[in-house]
């Protein structure tokens, strides 16, 4: 049994959903469930309707409502023969526009938009994909079976981005999807989505597919995950600022989990967790290049001679400084820093400490003016905006000498604001202004991969 798991573009439309099904067609006898996003940008109008309706424009918001419903209409009419089948879609997704025009003309009286409301317009965009891709596959002559996720996916109360309930989501999955997958149906269902405990949508925040698919994949304690999306896998930087990028036929969970969290974008960074614990191998796959090998990230993979395996970035990063002669000699001072941020729900991403400052990167501001004036009751604060994180990954790092000299060579004619070697020894994060983000990527790029080793871990992008 395998999980296979396709983006937004992987069905944008018809022609990429004959593309999908074909994929599902060849590993039918892996006894395949799929897990699906939304088409390709409708989250993004879902919201945007829902924000407009907020700001008292609800004719704007229905009309982007009513561009999307032909948008799946367009969809299924080139992708479905049988135009009673498609009919019936139609009929069926009807009641579901309805239902958001009226959320929407609600939060346009009421001028609020709760993260209830919020969740309750988002999770329509994989609701109908689903629906439309597990026709057409019946269509193929393929058992599909329709399975709405949030009957299943339990989660906390936390709307925009709930936390599962891995015990009640076991519990379900194997009351729910195991009969049906005896049976030798094909799954079809959605990520992103749930419910809390009294059946109210939820959604695990932006991403939160390959979030789900991996939770599945560990539920049934499937063979393989794959992550089918519009890149041939997990490369040695991004292509659009190092041209030269390669593709990584195979890394490790830790080194993919450091790289999702700093900014590539191939995987969410929750998504390595559950499919850890279960050692489940995830494969990174391009649905517009089906051949490729695509990247399989596993829990040990074999042991290379290249310390550094690929370069990430993040932007919109602000430093926070925290300084305090008392913090000399004293206890609780990194206590006192991080229960503010606790307080108000902000992640930190990096942290460098001396014997009177500690330094703090984040990517959420939406609380820092709250968060300054609490740290100012004890301790000097200043902020540093518009910077960047540079992290360099590699399981090797830590065991090859003179890696973070060959780092700091590339970087010497660009000013560092912060350093931190990460805990686990496999990567080194750099914090630098963001004007200098895509600069210092193209030379560390340079600096590891110009020339390439003579090994087979890496092979051209677009290469099988």
């Amino acid at each position: 049994m395998i999980v296979m798991k396709f983006g937004g573009t992987s069905v944008e439309d018809a022609k990429s959903m004959r593309t999908v099904i074909e994929i599902i067609q060849k590993e039918k006898a892996q006894t395949p469930i799929v897990v699906l996003s939304a088409i390709s940008g409708a989250t993004n109008i879902l919201l945007k309707s829902a924000r407009t309706a907020q700001e008292g424009n609800l004719e704007a918001a229905i009309l982007l409502l009513n561009e999307l419903f032909d948008r799946h209409v367009t969809v299924m009419e080139n992708l479905i023969d049988n135009r009673r089948t498609v009919q019936q879609l139609i009929a069926s997704f009807k009641p579901r526009f309805e239902e958001l025009r009226n959320l929407c003309r609600g939060i346009a009286i009421l001028g609020e938009l709760t993260n209830r409301s919020l969740d309750a317009i988002a999770s329509v965009g994989e609701l109908l994909s689903s629906q439309i891709l597990s026709e057409a596959i019946r269509a193929h002559g393929l058992p599909a079976q329709w399975v709405d996720a949030r009957t299943f996916m339990i989660t906390d109360n936390t709307f925009a981005s709930a936390a599962p309930q891995f015990d009640r989501i076991d519990s379900k999955v194997q009351e729910i999807l195991s009969p049906l997958i005896s049976a030798g149906n094909i799954i079809i269902t959605q990520g992103f989505i749930g419910s809390n405990a009294n059946g109210i949508t939820t959604t695990l925040g932006r991403g939160g597919s390959d979030y789900s698919a991996s939770i599945i994949g560990a539920s049934l304690d499937a063979e393989e995950i794959q992550i089918w999306t519009d890149v041939d896998g997990v490369l040695t930087a991004d292509p659009r600022i190092a041209p030269g990028a390669q593709k990584l036929r195979m890394i490790s969970f830790r080194e993919a989990a450091e790289l999702a969290y700093f900014g590539a974008k191939v995987l969410h960074p929750s998504t390595i967790f559950p499919a850890v614990k279960k050692d489940i191998p995830v494969v990174v796959l391009n649905s517009k290049r089906p051949d490729n090998s695509g990247t399989r990230i596993v829990s040990h993979p074999p042991k290379t001679f290249i310390p550094v395996k690929s370069i990430a970035c993040k932007r919109g990063i602000t430093v926070v400084n925290v300084q305090s002669l008392r913090m000399l000699m004293a206890y609780g001072f990194l206590e006192s820093i991080f229960s503010v941020f606790n307080k108000y729900q902000t992640s930190v991403d990096l942290v460098s400490t001396s014997e009177v400052a500690v330094s703090l990167t984040i990517d959420n501001t939406a609380t820092l003016d709250k968060i300054v004036g609490e740290l100012s009751e004890f301790a000097e604060v200043s902020i540093l905006e518009h910077q960047g994180i540079i992290c360099v990954v590699g399981d090797q790092m830590r065991s090859t000498a003179g890696v973070a000299d060959q780092i700091f060579s590339a970087l010497r004619e660009i000013n560092l604001v912060m350093i931190s070697q990460g805990a686990s020894e496999i990567n080194m994060s750099l914090v630098i202004d963001e004007t200098h983000v895509d600069e210092a990527v193209r030379l560390l790029h340079k600096q590891f991969f110009e020339s390439i080793p003579d090994t087979d871990l890496f092979e051209p992008v677009g290469g099988k």
